[in-house]
């Protein structure tokens, strides 16, 4: 006969038994299980993610603090261990992410040009042309998504909810189309 508390207990993994075991009884040692076996796997996961080997070593140290800190809401009938901490963990590196500065753009320096020069209003009449018809060499589909996008300005979800088209569509007609550009422009100089 089958003891009736086994029966309803369904088979965990090791690491979801050693979390369970952190949770109910603050056992240490599987505590120790657990950060032997996430720690180093976290911190790959976290180099990965963009971090430098200091602060992934801080962001392994605190997310083991909190597993061991929130173990008590831990719910094995709603994720694994390994999914619980390795939630925990990237919640963690945006979190971080999020605090970063925004990088700031760079400054333009602006050169003084003439605009009474003719060679300068000659060769911007010529580019200008060769665009031109760069742009008449397209297929109309292509044609329509770069007015809009560069013309018009508008947003691609806006040219895909005006067009009908799916948004990965209009992306790439806009990025073969400005492929052709580039090739047909590739003798203008910057």
């Amino acid at each position: 006969m089958t003891d009736l508390a086994t029966a309803q207990t369904p088979p965990y993994s090791t690491l979801t038994a050693a979390l369970l075991a952190v949770r109910d009884q603050r056992d240490r040692a599987a505590f120790g299980l657990l950060f032997d076996h996430f720690a180093p796997r976290l911190k790959a996961m976290l180099l990965r993610g963009g971090l430098r080997d200091g602060s992934a070593d801080d962001v392994v140290q605190d997310v083991m603090l909190n597993v061991w800190h929130k173990a008590a809401q831990f719910d094995p009938a709603r994720a694994e261990a390994s999914a619980w901490i390795y939630r925990i963990a990237r919640n963690r590196q945006i979190d971080l992410s999020r605090r970063k500065p925004l990088p700031l753009p760079e400054l333009l320096v602006v050169t003084e040009t003439r605009t009474d020069d003719a060679t300068f209003a000659l060769s911007l009449r010529e580019e200008a042309a060769l665009l031109h018809d760069a742009l008449a060499q397209l297929p109309p589909e292509q044609q329509g998504a770069i007015r809009q996008a560069y013309v018009d300005d508008l947003p691609h979800s806006q040219i895909s909810a005006i067009s009908g088209l799916p948004l990965g569509t209009i992306k790439s007609r806009i990025r073969l189309a400005l492929e052709r550009l580039r090739h047909e422009l590739r003798d203008l100089k910057p």
